[in-house]
């Protein structure tokens, strides 16, 4: 195994194939941004997500995908050209990934691909122990998924982030308060039909205990793009309120907590987790 991936393994509790995945899945995000960096992405775009908070800023739990947005409008924008570097990376530290340009069925303001590879070849890569491999059903993949909106409403801020391994290297990334913007549009406009992205919830959580405010003048250009808000109507942070609060009364948080579990290590964080405690959490935020 390739020294630099056995050093960044030994950041995770390894006991069984969740944990070798998981651990996997954010090795390979590091070295994806750093692919990312080396074919100067980040001139054009910048980091926001789950992934960005987890890698960045410490959210404790993991996130599968990385998601960037480009700092200004570009409707011919084509991931294409940064691929090969993501590509590369990845075999330059012995991992058997493959990247696959999702198609579109509908025409959208996303770029999208597919970060795949073979959960055996790539547990046998970072020499996890032979009985473990044996019991992996040997078309499993790992995937991850990398997206780009390229016509990104306006007022985010960005912070250019170092990271020191396994070079250095700078990302550029959205501010925490445009990421708990991002977090409340998604809270308030994902659909899913049958069930609610706890993910969403427990980052909710985490953004209001840091005291991190949210600009909701960003939330608000956000909402009015994807139509989910009148542009000559004001949004002010107690109107935010009342609609979160309204929206805690639909959600089953049981299904809320299934959703979030694989990716956090200590389940008791979720034991409080009712439409009371989230409306009590959403009082303490602060608005910029």
């Amino acid at each position: 195994m390739n020294l630099i991936i056995d050093q960044m393994l030994a950041k995770y509790p390894l006991h069984g194939e969740e944990d070798y995945e998981l651990a996997i899945k954010e090795i390979v995000q590091h070295l994806s941004l750093l692919g990312l960096w080396r074919s100067k992405f980040y001139e054009h775009a910048a980091f926001y997500g789950g992934s960005a908070a987890r890698i960045f800023y410490g959210l404790n739990r993991f996130s599968e995908d990385l998601d960037f947005s480009l700092l200004k409008s570009k409707s011919d924008f084509k991931i294409d050209k940064y691929i090969r570097s993501i590509q590369d990376e990845l075999n330059g530290f012995g991992f058997n990934f493959s990247i696959d340009k999702k198609k579109k069925i509908y025409k959208s303001n996303i770029e999208s691909v597919f970060n795949k590879g073979n959960t055996v070849k790539n547990f046998i890569a970072v020499d996890v122990d032979d009985e473990l491999v044996k019991t992996i059903h040997k078309n499993k993949k790992i995937k991850i998924k990398i997206e780009v909106d390229t016509d990104p409403p306006l007022g985010a801020d960005y912070e250019v982030k170092t990271e020191l391994f396994p070079i250095p290297f700078q990302v550029k990334v959205f501010s925490l308060s445009d990421l708990l913007a991002g977090k409340l549009h998604a809270i308030l406009c994902r659909q899913w039909k049958h069930r609610v992205k706890g993910r969403d919830y427990y980052d909710l959580v985490w953004f209001v205990g840091k005291e991190v405010p949210c600009n909701i003048v960003y939330l608000k250009n956000k909402l009015v793009q994807t139509g989910n808000w009148n542009e000559q109507e004001e949004l002010s942070g107690e109107k935010l309120l009342e609609i979160l609060k309204d929206q805690f009364r639909e959600i089953d948080f049981e299904k809320a907590k299934d959703d979030v579990r694989p990716f956090i290590i200590d389940q008791q964080e979720l034991t409080l987790w009712s439409r009371d405690f989230f409306s009590e959490v959403v009082d303490k935020m602060e608005f910029v």
